[in-house]
């Protein structure tokens, strides 16, 4: 999502685009995420609770947050990091700094509507955070609290009872006691639209070459060369959107905030009733999507190598954690069942800017996001390339911060 939009605003100014997809379009952690457009939930990933997980509890597989306990000095460092950003007032300073994308995110997809991408975003009625109890809720609310604090007064909500909840979705059991209900977020499919938006670049000119891996970036008088392994090829500037593999090609371009893969978990089944909208199980970290015929069950933040097998323990956590919960929901028929891995920062925040070279840029470290913020990010990011300045709004996400 955030390489395509990027190509997709350059194009939008004029500019000639070439986009290289190591696998094919979507293949990545754009693919079986949830699918989520909540800028009233679109925040810092280190966060206090995280500190209350304790160490036996993230070295289950079965737990929401998960470090294999074969962790090498690599993901040690990135979760001493990722521990000392996770304090109230560094959240709050990263909070502050997401309102200004968070106020623009629905605009940039609005903007890929106008501009011919053939694919809609839906209106969540109702999005639904769901609980046992209400002390279980308190936890979103002060967070949704703060995040209305922090500058972004569009957050709406409002408290539900579990009869309440239960009567906006027949879905839900009677295990729910609690809920919350957010106004004005929306969601996607990820596949059908990251595919629409490859089509939309391709339609204007531009070229999407998938399995089109590239090895290395370097800089020249005469250009930014790619290396791609049977061949090279020259570019005015380049942006590198790799995700949790970012860091193999922007180092040298003096990047050291460490990206490391907080892989998730989905999969598909079938229901006899479609939900209205998204259920959020926060407790369980767990996100339910209608998506299709199918309901899109996702979840869980696993600390590992990007390129790791799957972990059928996890997908067995996802799917006892959300059982009680759901009724007419048939979670031993799955299909799609998938694992990608998102691109975490150890201070939360996304890198989005230039690099220590003037033709080498950085689009990525979104975390969970990147679908959410992945066109407000190519929209301001291509301001940056074209004009040479860096909008006002991105300097708190400089890759070489």
């Amino acid at each position: 999502m955030v390489g395509l939009a990027t190509a997709w605003f350059l194009q939008e100014s004029g500019a000639e685009v070439t986009v290289y997809e190591q696998d094919v379009v979507a293949a990545g952690a754009s693919w079986g995420n949830a699918g989520w457009l909540t800028p009233s939930l679109t925040a810092p990933l280190p966060e206090p609770a995280v500190l209350r997980y304790g160490l036996r509890a993230v070295l289950s597989p079965r737990s929401p947050v998960y470090v294999p306990p074969r962790a090498d000095a690599r993901l040690l460092r990135f979760l001493a990091r990722f521990a000392r950003n996770s304090t109230p007032g560094r959240w709050r300073r990263g909070m502050t700094a997401y309102v200004p994308l968070n106020e623009r995110a629905l605009e940039a997809f609005d903007a890929l509507a106008a501009g011919g991408v053939e694919a809609v975003t839906h209106r969540a009625s109702p999005f639904l955070a769901l609980y046992r109890t209400e002390r279980e809720r308190s936890g979103l609310l002060a967070e949704l609290q703060a995040i209305r604090d922090s500058g972004q007064s569009e957050v709406v909500f409002g408290q539900l009872t579990g009869e309440q909840a239960r009567a906006l979705e027949p879905v839900l059991t009677d295990r729910v006691g609690a809920g919350v209900q957010l106004y004005g977020q929306r969601y996607l499919h990820p596949p059908e639209f990251v595919g629409a938006l490859a089509a939309s670049v391709r339609a204007r000119g531009g070229e999407v070459l998938e399995g089109s891996g590239v090895r290395s970036v370097r800089e020249t008088p005469q250009g930014v060369v790619l290396d791609l392994g049977d061949r090279e090829r020259r570019h005015d500037a380049v942006i590198v959107a790799t995700g949790a593999w970012s860091e193999r090609l922007t180092r040298r371009f003096g990047v050291r905030e460490p990206v490391q893969a907080g892989r998730g978990y989905s999969f598909s089944v079938p229901v006899e009733r479609m939900p209205g909208g998204p259920l959020y199980f926060p407790q369980q970290r767990v996100a339910v999507t209608p998506l299709g015929d199918r309901l899109r069950v996702a979840g869980m933040m696993e600390f590992r190598r990007p390129d790791a097998p799957l972990d059928a323990r996890r997908i067995d956590a996802v799917v006892d954690a959300v059982r009680p919960f759901l009724a007419g929901v048939d979670l031993d028929d799955r299909q799609d069942e998938w694992v990608g891995s998102r691109p975490v920062t150890g201070d939360g925040l996304p890198l989005i800017g230039r690099t220590s070279s003037e033709r080498v840029f950085v689009a990525g470290g979104h975390g969970m996001w990147g679908i959410a913020l992945g066109p407000v990010t190519g929209m301001l990011l291509a301001e940056a390339v074209l004009k040479g300045e860096t909008p006002e709004v991105l300097r708190p996400f400089d890759p070489l911060r």
